[in-house]
């Protein structure tokens, strides 16, 4: 019970950091505001998911066998019609967060992805308002994961879509066929209107929009990385070509070279933006100082001006076109250089001025509703000293259009904007600084409880036996309900309750240091390795136990494999797909058991004591459970080969071999669950030994490159780490003893420490496996909520040997169950919280995105 509190707890831990830095509650009940008159009748949106800025405007193809030019239409058109630049992307790099942005023009709450994960990639836990909502109609083609989003969002009838289905988003495919499908739909749209006079009508009218989601991009992407020349050929898509009509080609994020898009790299931010057609400039002399940079370099457009905007600019600019109402909760500032009205620079003046009362809106709604709800407000100075700011500046943009200088009011509507977007960070985040201390508060005493519960809360009772610490409890009800009722007249969300749920207190200096190293080392992967090669050569021999009880074999298995851990902590993480290492990896899970003579049985004696099952004590079934295990390894090598080949070939998935997969690591997943191997009160080796095996398939199926070398690598460093353990100790046999009354041992401290070390390199050791493209030898069609599950099984499968190891200690140093993960769990919040009080919600988004996902992945 005490461990599930604990694990709901660090969930609302974790909402506090989006609490403190990310939310964007949407409020209603604001008034709209448009422009009185519209520069285009129609807007074509064409968004390539997944495509990077450079690979779209570079000149020139990477690969020999492309074309010359990646995009010859769309580059013809920055050269001779449009304007371009970076769509700049926050995260989540995610296609719902980018959609969102762009169309909505507001940054999408990142709370369901990552702490209500049930929900999916595509839910939201606020409704909001799009350009697609205020358009006349919109007619949207696409993937049915994302024309979904603004269809049950809008007004219904507003968003018409056409979508192929999820079986059609096979990522083992050529991604080309989804675009061309969704560009063939619209050309058959067109010509079902000359026979359709209602169509027509819809077609025709003033503000409508036309949505092309083009998945092939990201899907291609993924397969085969944003530099192979299938992801090249695949930008090539003609568009259409309508000088009636407005243009805007985007990508809702980029993509890292690895086919991610949230690994960290600054490409997967980087969005292209090209815009032309009714109500666009065209292109323009690049600017001095010069508008380009050495990313931009390679493109050989230094001559023209680059004109970046932030992707939830894109709502506004869109609006503006059309002459539509600006979707009421958008934050972006229209890109002034990317419009070319026909009433000149009075059309831009004016612009800006709407833009202004769309941002001081919101900022208006929001600061009365904080007003209203709390019990010491300290307003937003820079707007409400004097309560004239927005009144005045609203007031000073009138004077200046009324006497035509257009420039001066575009400078006071701009200087507005900034106050009011500032006032809206500053209401999003009031009480970032409360939270923080309530969540630190509330984390250390999480920490301070677990200790205490696993050392000192027993005390020497009557008779020898033991009782309960008595505890003064009325202190904390008081501050429990004293918080509380402030938190009911504030009306603050529900989660504030729980923050304060638990008292604080401190940690001894040699743990906070221990701790902090590993938060270092979160950057800095060399530190794990150091560290284990520290500990593989110079532990334990500095002990108090007599050299004898450590053999010369047990000496060499754990020195040799620390040694060869740390190796694959300081390998590249952006691997590529290599089977030979992933077949290596097979054999060497083969040869473990093997060596350990549970197969054969014919090992010599002194080599299978380090990892064995006592073969004559165990039941004939358990006996034969080893060699079953072992042939699933085996398959499972014969069909990734031969899927790996199919998926390079692009022929797409087998579906036996998918099936057969599937029914392989079903299989050995389970045959631990069924085995008396794995038995409560059975040998701890055959317990290891078992789970190993286990988990073999699965760093077969699901490796990319090394990671089957390191789970060998690791798994045979515990067994060494318990050895030695055990050899400390009285020398006896891991077998579970009599629980004794526990005594209090620095030991406790060590192994609780060395867990948590072993937690982290099970981590970083296999590069962070947050490879998509292994995935696709089970599952072929996208599936956001069963590829996930598959990543998060990967990751977490070294994890399952490490408990089984961690309980053998527990049991065998005689101590109450679960007392040292207590400690683990104390020490860990250490580590947490450093990473809590570093989150930041400014800076590049690669710092954003490290420390957010530090913040709440650590746990």
């Amino acid at each position: 019970m005490l461990l599930l509190i604990g694990f709901a707890f660090h969930l609302l831990f974790m909402a506090s950091v989006f609490d403190c830095y990310f939310t964007n509650p949407v409020v209603h009940g604001m008034q709209r505001f448009k422009l009185d008159f519209a520069e285009s009748k129609r807007l074509v949106l064409i968004v390539g998911d997944g495509l990077r800025a450079d690979l779209l405007f570079q000149q020139k193809n990477v690969f020999p066998d492309g074309p010359e030019t990646v995009a010859p239409y769309l580059r013809s058109i920055v050269k001779t019609r449009g304007a371009f630049g970076v769509s700049h992307v926050r995260v989540p790099t995610e296609s719902r967060a980018g959609h969102v942005a762009a169309i909505a023009g507001m940054y999408d709450d990142p709370i369901p992805r990552h702490v209500f994960l049930m929900k999916g990639w595509k839910s939201s836990s606020v409704d909001f308002d799009s350009v697609f909502n205020q358009s006349s109609t919109t007619f949207a083609f696409g993937s049915p994961d994302i024309v979904s989003i603004f269809s049950e969002a809008a007004t219904p009838g507003k968003v018409l879509t056409w979508s192929y289905s999820e079986e059609d988003q096979d990522f083992t495919k050529n991604g080309t066929v989804l675009d061309m499908w969704a560009v063939d739909h619209l050309e058959r749209l067109f010509r079902d209107a000359t026979a359709n006079s209602t169509l027509e009508s819809q077609l025709r009218s003033a503000g409508t929009i036309f949505f092309m989601h083009l998945l092939g991009l990201d899907t291609t992407g993924h397969s085969y990385t944003p530099y192979s020349l299938e992801y090249m050929n695949n930008i090539q898509v003609n568009f259409f070509r309508d000088e009636e009509t407005s243009y805007i080609f985007t990508a809702d994020h980029g993509m890292s070279k690895i086919g991610n898009h949230g690994d960290g790299h600054p490409d997967n931010t980087r969005a292209p933006l090209i815009a032309w057609g009714r109500g666009i400039r065209g292109p323009l002399p690049d600017s001095s100082p010069s508008s380009h940079d050495d990313y931009s370099a390679p493109w050989e457009l230094d001559h023209l001006l680059r004109r970046d905007i932030e992707q939830a600019d894109l709502a506004p600019l869109m609006a503006a076109i059309l002459g539509l109402n600006w979707p009421i909760h958008s934050v972006g500032v229209i890109p002034a250089r990317y419009i070319f009205p026909r009433g000149g620079d009075e059309t831009v003046a004016r612009t800006a001025q709407v833009n202004a009362k769309v941002i001081l809106e919101q900022y208006r709604i929001r600061h009365e509703i904080k007003k209203a709800s709390s019990v010491f407000y300290e307003p937003f100075a820079p707007l409400e000293a004097g309560g004239s700011r927005i009144s005045t500046g609203f007031h000073a943009i009138e004077v200046a259009i009324s006497e035509k200088r257009w420039l001066a009011a575009q400078r006071l509507s701009s200087s507005l904007i900034q106050d009011g977007l500032a006032g809206l960070k500053y209401l999003q985040r009031y009480d970032a600084l409360f939270i923080r201390f309530l969540a630190t508060a509330a984390y250390v005493g999480w920490s301070i409880y677990a200790f205490l519960s696993a050392f000192s809360v027993l005390l020497p009772g009557p008779q020898g036996q033991t009782e309960p610490r008595p505890k003064n409890t009325q202190l904390a009800v008081l501050v429990l309900v004293g918080f509380w009722s402030v938190f009911a007249v504030q009306r603050s969300p529900w989660r504030y309750y729980f923050y304060v749920g638990f008292p604080v207190y401190f940690y001894a200096a040699l743990v906070i240091g221990t701790i902090q190293i590993m938060v270092i080392a979160y950057t800095h992967r060399w530190i794990w390795s150091l560290a284990l090669i520290f500990i593989g050569i110079l532990w334990p021999w500095p002990t108090r136990a007599p050299r004898r009880r450590l053999s010369i074999p047990l000496r060499f298995l754990w020195t040799s494999s620390c040694a060869v851990t740390a190796i694959f902590l300081l390998l590249r993480v952006d691997k590529t797909e290599n089977l030979g290492a992933i077949l290596a990896g097979g054999v060497c899970m083969i040869g473990v058991a093997t060596l350990a003579g549970v197969w054969t049985g014919g090992a010599p004696r002194r080599m299978i004591s380090l990892f064995v099952l006592q073969v004559g004590n165990q039941h004939h079934s358990s006996r034969n459970v080893p060699t079953s295990q072992i042939a699933l390894i085996v398959f499972a090598m014969a069909i990734t080969s031969n899927s790996v080949y199919h998926l390079r070939m692009k022929t797409g998935l087998p579906i036996q071999n998918q099936r057969a997969g599937w029914i392989i690591l079903t299989t050995a997943t389970l045959i631990p669950l069924f085995s008396r191997s794995c038995h409560r009160h059975a040998n701890v080796r055959a317990k290891l030994l078992m789970y190993f095996l286990a988990f073999g398939p699965c760093f077969v199926f699901l490796a990319i490159s090394v990671e089957g070398l390191f789970y060998v690598a690791y798994c045979l460093t515990l067994v060494g780490w318990i050895e030695v353990e055990r050899a400390l100790g009285d020398g006896g046999d891991l077998i579970p003893s009599a629980m004794t009354t526990p005594k209090v041992s620095p030991d406790d401290l060590r192994i609780a420490l060395f867990f948590l070390f072993f937690t982290q390199i099970g981590f970083f050791g296999t590069g962070k496996s947050f490879y998509v493209s292994p995935v696709y030898r089970l599952i072929p069609i996208f599936d956001s909520f069963s590829m996930a599950l598959l990543l998060i099984y990967k990751i977490l499968a070294p994890y399952f040997v490490l408990s089984v190891t961690f309980a053998a200690l527990n049991e065998n140093m005689g101590y109450p169950p679960r007392r040292l993960l207590l400690v683990v769990l104390a020490l860990m919040d250490g580590i947490t919280l450093t990473f809590f009080l570093n989150v930041r919600d400014s800076g590049s988004w690669s710092a954003i995105n490290q420390s957010t996902s530090s913040s709440c992945g650590i746990r």
